[in-house]
C-alpha cells in the first residue's frame, strides 16, 4: 500500500486584516474570528490528500508558576501547572460523504466563523469572556490562545495543527461612562482621624496620570487627642496583586509595589482637617530598544505597554490597588487600599478606539450569529477538471510540468 500524502494546513484570515473581527469583551461588536482553513498537499508532493474530516476551535492555554522567577526554587519548588479549555464551540468544517473513507482532495478551502463568547451564558467555563493573551515576566503566569485544527485522514491519522492568535479585551478601556463615576472610601483606626479620599475616575492605562483627594478630619468627639496629632507624611502607591490558582483550594498572592510617591507635611492636624491632592503616574513599558527600534513580539501576545492589567483566568487572577498611607503622631498610621481598574491602552488610545468600536458595533448588527454569511467553500477532488492546475502544475506528454498561464 502506498504512503499515505500527510496534509499541508494554513489559517489564513481575511484580506490585510486578522483573524480577529470586533472587540472582545464588548458584546454589540459580535467578537468573532474570521478566516479560512487551506488544504493542500504536503510539501514535495502532488498527489491527492485522503480527508475525511476536518473540524477547528479556539483553544485557550493557561499555565502557572509562582516559582519560576528565582531560579533555585524553579527547580526545588512546585511543577508548573497548565489547563487547556475550548473557548466556544467546535466547528466542524467538513466530512466526507457517508460510506466512504476518505476523499482523494487536491485542494480545499473551507471557510469559518468562531463567535468569541460574550458573557451571557452563566456561569459555564466555555461561555465566559475569554481572558486577553498575556505572559508576565519568567512565565510566572501566561495565557495565550491557539486555532487547533484536526484533519483525519482515513482511520489511522489524525492531526492536529495550532495556529497562535493574539486576544486582547478591551471591557476596561478607561473612556468607559462606568469609569468615570467618582470613588470615595473612608477608614480610620483608632477613631481619633479618619482618612477619606476622592478618585475622579477608576480606570487608567500606561503613563496616565492619577490624581488621588486626600482629606485627614480628627473626630470631633475626641478632639482633645486629635488636636494633639501631627501628620508627617503622605504616602501614595500602586500595588500589583497577583492571586495564583484562585479558585482552587491553596491560593498564593504576591504583591508588586509598582510605583511611590511620599509627601512630607510635618505640620499639626487642624480642627477642620487636612486637604490635599495627590498624584502619580502609572509606569509603563518601552517596548523600543536602545537603537529606538519596536522588536517584533511573540506571535500569541499583543506588544501591550504595561508588564500586566487587570485580568481574571482560571489559574491567575490579578488586581491593582491605589494605597494611601498616612503616617502620623499621638495616632496610629493609617492605610487604606482602593480597587483600580488598569487597562492595556493609555487614555489617548482608548479615546481613539471609541469610533472604531463604534463602527464595529454597526457592522455587527447586520450579522446573524446563528446564520453568518460565509464565502462558498472550495474543495478540487483527484477526478476535477484541471484539478492539478490548484498547485500550479499542468499535464504535459503525460509528465507533470509547472503551469505557465
Amino acid at each position: 500500500m502506498a504512503e499515505q500524502v500527510r496534509a499541508f494546513v494554513r489559517v489564513s484570515g481575511p484580506p490585510n486584516s486578522s483573524f480577529l473581527v470586533g472587540y472582545p469583551g464588548i458584546s454589540a461588536t459580535l467578537p468573532r474570528i474570521e478566516g479560512k482553513v487551506e488544504i493542500r498537499p504536503s510539501s514535495g508532493y502532488s498527489a491527492p490528500v485522503a480527508i475525511s474530516l476536518v473540524r477547528i476551535c479556539l483553544q485557550r492555554r493557561e499555565t502557572i508558576h509562582p516559582a519560576a522567577e528565582n531560579v533555585a526554587k524553579r527547580h526545588l519548588g512546585t511543577p508548573r501547572r497548565d489547563t487547556t479549555d475550548v473557548v466556544g464551540k467546535e466547528l466542524l468544517l467538513y466530512r466526507c460523504a457517508t460510506g466512504r473513507e476518505a476523499e482523494k482532495v487536491m485542494a480545499m478551502d473551507l471557510p469559518f466563523v468562531l463567535f468569541i463568547p460574550y458573557g451571557r451564558g452563566g456561569e459555564e467555563t466555555n461561555r465566559r469572556i475569554p481572558p486577553a493573551s498575556l505572559q508576565l515576566p519568567s512565565r510566572t503566569a501566561e495565557t495565550y490562545y491557539e486555532l487547533v485544527v484536526t484533519v483525519q485522514q482515513g482511520q489511522s491519522m489524525q492531526n492536529k495543527y495550532a495556529f497562535p492568535v493574539p486576544l486582547q479585551r478591551y471591557d476596561t478601556l478607561s473612556t468607559f461612562g462606568m469609569y468615570n463615576r467618582p470613588e470615595h472610601k473612608v477608614a480610620n483606626v483608632d477613631n481619633i482621624v479618619t482618612l477619606g479620599i476622592s478618585l475622579p475616575r477608576w480606570s487608567y492605562g500606561p503613563m496616565d496620570p492619577i490624581t488621588v483627594y486626600i482629606k485627614l478630619a480628627p473626630n470631633l468627639d475626641w478632639i482633645n487627642k486629635a488636636r494633639k496629632v501631627t501628620i508627617q507624611k503622605i504616602t501614595l502607591s500602586i500595588e500589583e496583586e497577583i492571586t495564583y490558582n484562585p479558585e482552587g483550594d491553596e491560593p498564593t498572592k504576591k504583591i508588586n509595589r509598582l510605583q511611590k510617591h511620599s509627601q512630607t507635611i510635618g505640620v499639626k492636624l487642624p480642627e477642620e482637617g487636612y486637604v490635599t491632592n495627590m498624584g502619580i503616574i502609572f509606569p509603563h513599558k518601552d517596548l523600543r530598544d536602545a537603537n529606538g527600534i519596536i522588536r517584533r513580539g511573540q506571535p500569541a501576545f499583543p506588544n501591550y505597554e504595561v508588564t500586566s492589567f487587570t485580568t481574571t483566568s482560571t489559574l491567575y487572577k490579578i488586581e491593582f490597588y491605589l494605597c494611601i498611607k498616612a503616617q502620623l503622631t499621638s495616632a496610629r498610621d493609617i492605610t487604606l487600599r482602593q480597587p483600580i481598574v488598569i487597562c492595556p491602552l493609555d487614555h489617548q488610545a482608548c479615546k481613539e478606539e471609541m469610533d472604531a468600536i463604534e463602527q464595529a458595533a454597526k457592522d455587527a448588527s447586520s450579522v446573524d450569529p446563528n446564520n453568518p454569511m460565509l464565502p462558498a467553500r472550495t474543495i478540487v477532488l483527484e477526478n476535477d477538471h484541471n484539478a492539478l492546475a490548484t498547485l500550479g502544475l499542468c499535464l504535459v506528454g503525460g509528465q507533470k510540468k509547472p503551469l505557465i498561464e
